[in-house]
């Protein structure tokens, strides 16, 4: 049974949720949430129980030291709200953790149950894949949807994608079935500098985000941050001319499959973020405290240190000219998001519009 008590009544509010693991290349999705809650102060109030839904072999808690005393956090997935305020009031529940290790069905229903009992209006799930994209170029991000009226609403595409999923398809088809209002959005991150985290990725969500929510979000140092990891990216890429020669091919086919998209909507929306942010308007205002929010006192809610400025970006994806291998190191037989599109290939241009199947950039499921 969910219980609520102490979380007032929100106002229109939307759930944005993002999880570690097969969905979450470069943390680029989980760091997003991680900044919404530092930036606007979010406060945990529940979290599912560890024992439903994580092997402990698979993810395992870890111990810590709390003015003397030993104690352990637990792989799980916690709820947090945040509370915004403006000429357009509207409060978000963000929901952060790890990819479950079983009971997928029953994890959904129990986050559409917070989100019925909070009167969630719409879900936003954020996921990142890797994919065959330069990293000089801005972070694709595709917005995918189940719910024909909301592709047309809301300018994303209708997803007809057909093979393996992980838990963002999954927790996407569940708030369909349900009637819930539900939103993917994917970022493609540089397969041959995959190791997180990808501040320039996260960006790209968080921007993304903007437009569907049509607030301001304080982006703190991440803009700072994306320079700072290109940066060390171009570094390496000139100590390695192999490296530098694929990159470039990346750049050519990329700028290729864009030249007609040169004008339209992205400029459009690259516009109006520019005006939300000079006239200072939407909801959003500017965070002072660059410290980690939402961290509880009890063996549920407390997470470890916080990561620090992006280290110097190492190469750790397959050699120039290769097929990515895998989205993440406890994984390495899998093979990403069910994607089968290079970069630049529109959604449904071979057959399917979800990028949870491969490592290719594309729209998400």
């Amino acid at each position: 049974m969910i219980e609520l008590e102490g979380v007032p009544e929100l106002v229109d509010p939307v759930m944005v949720a993002a999880f570690e693991g097969w969905n979450d290349a470069g943390d680029a999705a989980s760091t997003a949430v991680a900044h919404l809650e530092q930036e606007w102060k979010g406060e945990v109030f529940a979290a599912l129980d560890a024992e439903d839904y994580y092997d402990f072999q698979v993810n395992r808690p870890t111990v810590w030291m709390d003015g003397g005393v030993r104690k352990v956090t637990w792989p799980t997935t916690r709820l947090s709200v945040i509370r915004i305020g403006g000429e357009k009031p509207r409060d978000l529940v963000l929901v952060r953790g790890i990819e479950p290790s079983m009971r997928w069905r029953s994890f959904c229903n129990e986050l559409l149950g917070f989100a019925h009992e909070l009167g969630v209006e719409l879900v936003v799930v954020l996921g990142a894949l890797l994919g065959d994209t330069p990293h000089t170029r801005p972070v694709p991000v595709s917005g995918v949807t189940s719910d024909p009226d909301l592709a047309r609403t809301m300018n994303l595409e209708e997803s007809r994608y057909e093979g393996p999923t992980g838990i963002v398809g999954i927790l996407q088809e569940a708030c369909t079935h349900a009637g819930v209002p539900a939103v993917s959005l994917w970022a493609a991150v540089p397969h041959y500098v995959s190791q997180p985290p990808n501040p320039k990725a996260t960006l790209a969500l968080l921007n993304r985000l903007e437009d569907v929510l049509d607030l301001r979000i304080p982006l703190g140092d991440l803009a700072e941050d994306a320079r700072a990891w290109q940066l060390g990216v171009d570094q390496l890429a000139a100590e390695d001319s192999e490296v530098a020669e694929y990159v470039q091919s990346l750049e050519e086919a990329r700028d290729t499959a864009e030249l007609p998209e040169a004008s339209g909507e992205a400029i459009a929306r690259e516009f109006e973020r520019y005006l939300r942010r000079r006239d200072g308007g939407g909801p959003g205002g500017h965070a002072t405290d660059g410290g980690r929010a939402a961290e509880g006192e009890g063996p549920f809610l407390r997470e470890g240190p916080d990561r620090t400025r992006p280290p110097h970006p190492k190469r750790t994806g397959p050699l120039p000219g290769t097929a990515p291998e895998g989205r993440e190191a406890p994984r390495p037989a899998e093979d990403g998001p069910e994607d089968g599109r290079a970069d630049g290939d529109t959604p449904g241009s071979k057959g399917d519009d979800g990028p949870d199947g491969d490592s290719r950039p594309g729209s998400g499921d």
